[in-house]
């Protein structure tokens, strides 16, 4: 069988069509809950529906990856020339027929275009939210309580074209971890971006003013962002290496608190899925380095999440996204161990995936929240400059 092409850009037209379609059910929806309500309550509406759907994607993103269908369609924006996989139905069999424990099956070819459907629906919605900002932007000046207009929502589209980039790399590169690691940072980067502009849209509907946070405090929130964003990393490296079963006991890793490790060849940034950069397979020893990294580095990031959510308890305006830390927080460790021990069940590793997800949310949230715009911070009006919680 010959085999398809590294790109593939015949059927992008007709792939982009259906993420077409599915954004404009989103905008047409969203339109008409938001009948009579003024633009910005329009817009607000729509970026909380679009991360919320950006949420999914991520964790179907997961899905995806964990049932091994991220080479379902072995091309890219298609599926061996195709649209669907309806049209590749022949090319999918005859793949299946000759490695039947292979990537390609009709049920997995299924999951990674569903995949791309959705990632190209976020995408226009992105787009429209883009579109709707500059709109809005030649009309109206000096908005009460900082601008997310033009220039956040178009990095934020220029963002998802990245990320778009970065899945048919995922694809034409064969799941190379260093790609597909990016690839799932760019997703949480991506929620944050727009996490930030609901917050700063909910800041310009309700006028309310930044929370202001102590020095100590502050400066725990940002250390907890530094260690949240290298865990996501390391998990992400855990999860594209498979080196999750390296270690199926805890406290200690295969009976011994300091198992046989190479850091040097697990950290091996550049190289194929499986192999050394000198061509070589990869030893257990280097997966069982790369897990033993993430679980130490938990414990760091358990540690602060728990000091954080304690001291934004205290301050009023927090105590939700305290709570939040706290519960997924918990989850993460739960489901963590049962990765672990129950040998990496699909429903644990998505709600653990879902969970760094939900972290790297509410930090976000956190931050944004005692966070004053450019424009809130140069305005000289009572509202946004009157004093903010401190804590």
């Amino acid at each position: 069988m010959t085999a398809p092409a590294a790109v593939d850009l015949v059927p992008l037209a007709q792939v982009l069509l259906v993420g077409a379609a599915l954004s404009s059910i989103v905008v047409g929806w969203v339109w008409l809950r938001a009948r009579g309500q003024s633009g910005q309550a329009w817009q607000h509406r729509l970026a909380v529906l679009t991360l919320v759907l950006t949420f999914d994607l991520v964790v179907f993103g997961a899905f995806t990856r964990l049932t091994d269908s991220g080479l379902g369609c072995p091309d890219w924006p298609g599926c061996y020339g195709h649209a669907s996989p309806v049209g590749a139905a022949d090319h999918i069999g005859a793949a299946q027929s000759a490695m039947p424990s292979g990537p390609v099956t009709h049920g997995k070819a299924w999951v990674e275009m569903l995949h791309r459907y959705l990632a190209t629906g976020v995408g226009g919605l992105i787009l429209v939210l883009a579109v709707a900002s500059w709109r809005e932007q030649r009309g109206t000046a000096g908005l009460r309580g900082g601008s997310v207009m033009g220039w956040w929502p178009t990095a934020t589209l220029l963002w998802v074209c990245l990320q778009g980039a970065f899945g048919a790399w995922t694809v034409t590169m064969k799941l190379r971890p260093a790609i597909v690691t990016l690839h799932l940072l760019g997703g949480m980067v991506l929620l944050a971006m727009l996490c930030v502009q609901v917050e700063r849209n909910t800041r310009r509907l309700t006028a309310c003013t930044p929370v202001r946070l102590g020095v100590s405090t502050g400066l725990l929130l940002q250390v907890t962002c530094v260690l949240l964003a290298v865990q996501l990393a390391l998990g992400g490296w855990v999860s594209t290496n498979y080196a999750v079963l390296a270690c199926q006991d805890f406290p200690m890793c295969q009976g011994r608190w300091w198992p046989e490790m190479r850091f040097d060849q697990g950290f091996q940034i550049w190289r194929d899925l499986g192999m050394t950069q000198s061509g070589e397979p990869v030893t257990f020893a280097a997966l069982t380095a790369i897990h033993m990294a993430h679980r130490l580095m938990a414990y760091a990031v358990l540690l602060a999440l728990g000091a954080l959510a304690l001291r934004l308890h205290a301050v009023a305006p927090l105590r939700a996204q305290a709570r939040w830390l706290a519960g997924l927080a918990a989850l993460q460790l739960g489901t963590g161990l049962a990765n672990v021990v129950l040998g990496w069940p699909l429903v644990a590793a998505l709600l653990h995936t879902a969970g760094a997800a939900g972290l790297a949310l509410v930090l976000t949230w956190t931050v944004a929240r005692c966070t004053a715009s450019a424009a809130a911070r140069s305005a000289s009006s009572p509202v946004a400059g009157s004093p903010g919680v401190s804590a």
